[in-house]
């Protein structure tokens, strides 16, 4: 068994995934490393869809990265046959009064928009009576307020991840499923990568373990905190017209509803039900202590509180659910940089809860600094910060 690489990749998630595909490709020598075997449900990864948008209301930073992983998606549709992305349109809707902060921005809307102009995205804004016309499905109060743009729309993660993986190996990159990283540390000029199976060494280490990274990058670990997020879906009612809820009359959304938390969804794909999540940043957990299970409790929180007031075409009844985890940061940026004293190892945790959709371009950002391209995005703006 080889056990020398040029590069090794922890975790192949979203970012994981992207990278190990990204320096198969350039022609390096790669392994890839996870406890489970990706696509899974453990981590950040998972839950059927992930919205992607180009303005992004959390930093014009962010746009360019968006759009390159949308040209990423498109060339792999183009080569697998495989949809990973629908371009259905995303409404970010707020209004007068308090309205839940999203992300860090008490004025998504308005951030989104200015992104918007900044990065020439095409995109409308809508008053009340014109999300009211356009998508009947929304119970919009008055004086409510969208943007609403064409290019958005949702990624299908679990097979945006599968891709990139199987791409990789016939690349030649190794990849190892199952099998638990115990440690890393320097070895020479190089890394030395110990797992429950055995050591590897590399010029090049990537950390890409997403809500395990605490625990392996100790010395960074109060810079995240863990959260768990519920995700729920609901049975659209047999006297509601199901094409309202469709992707052609039904866009991805982001809404600062008049609540603790926004919330955001998708179309309804199976032609039945509704998928709605919150965001919720009071508690915190661990990828070992997690309740995994949407409670009763929960879901009928969702529905009560986030679902009947906005959507009454929609039942309170759950069809499925699911639990994932943010690895979050304190303002919600992303932290891509060298582990302090390590210049050849690479700390990359995109998430906060707005990752999925830049994933495929930082891949490839992060294979080509290790691997010293001048032609990927820069990645300067996820420097850690003192």
């Amino acid at each position: 068994m080889d056990t020398s690489f040029d590069v090794i990749v922890i975790g192949l998630g979203a970012f994981g995934a992207a990278t190990t595909y990204q320096v198969a490709k350039a022609g390096a020598r790669v392994l890839g490393l996870d406890r489970y075997s990706p696509p899974h449900i453990y981590g950040s990864t998972h839950g059927e869809t992930r919205i992607t948008r180009l303005a992004c209301g959390e930093g014009p930073e962010y746009t360019p990265f968006a759009r390159h992983s949308h040209e990423i998606w498109r060339d792999f549709e183009r080569a697998t046959g495989e949809t990973l992305l629908k371009q259905n349109g995303l409404l970010v809707i707020s209004g007068p009064g308090k309205r839940a902060a999203a992300h860090g921005k008490e004025d998504f809307l308005a951030s989104t928009t200015a992104i918007a102009r900044a990065h020439d995205v095409a995109h409308e804004r809508l008053d009340d009576a014109a999300i009211r016309a356009r998508f009947p499905a929304f119970a919009i109060a008055d004086g409510d307020e969208a943007y609403f743009e064409p290019e958005a729309g949702y990624c299908f993660p679990e097979r945006c991840i599968t891709v990139q993986l199987d791409a990789a190996r016939r690349l030649g990159a190794t990849l190892h499923t199952g099998e638990t990283v115990a440690s890393f540390a320097k070895d020479g000029t190089g890394v030395r990568v110990v797992t429950d199976q055995g050591e590897y060494r590399a010029a090049h280490l990537v950390i890409a373990a997403g809500p395990w990274l605490p625990q392996l990058v100790p010395s960074l670990a109060r810079r995240f905190k863990i959260r768990r997020q519920v995700l729920v879906w609901f049975r659209v009612a047999d006297d509601v017209p199901i094409a309202h809820f469709q992707p052609d009359r039904f866009p991805v959304f982001y809404w600062q509803v008049p609540r603790s938390q926004a919330i955001y969804g998708f179309p309804s794909i199976d032609g039945r039900a509704l998928k709605v999540a919150t965001e919720q940043y009071k508690t915190t957990t661990t990828p070992e202590t997690v309740n995994r299970n949407a409670t009763p409790e929960e879901i009928a929180e969702v529905w009560r509180d986030y679902v009947a007031p906005f959507f009454p075409g929609v039942t309170a009844e759950c069809t499925k659910s699911a639990v994932c985890l943010y690895t979050c940061t304190e303002d919600t940026r992303f932290i891509i940089d060298t582990l302090p004293g390590h210049d050849n190892i690479i700390v990359a945790s995109p998430c906060s809860g707005h990752g999925f959709k830049h994933s495929a371009a930082i891949g490839e950002a992060i294979a080509g600094r290790i691997l010293g391209r001048s032609d990927v995005l820069s990645l300067d703006a996820f420097r850690l910060r003192d």
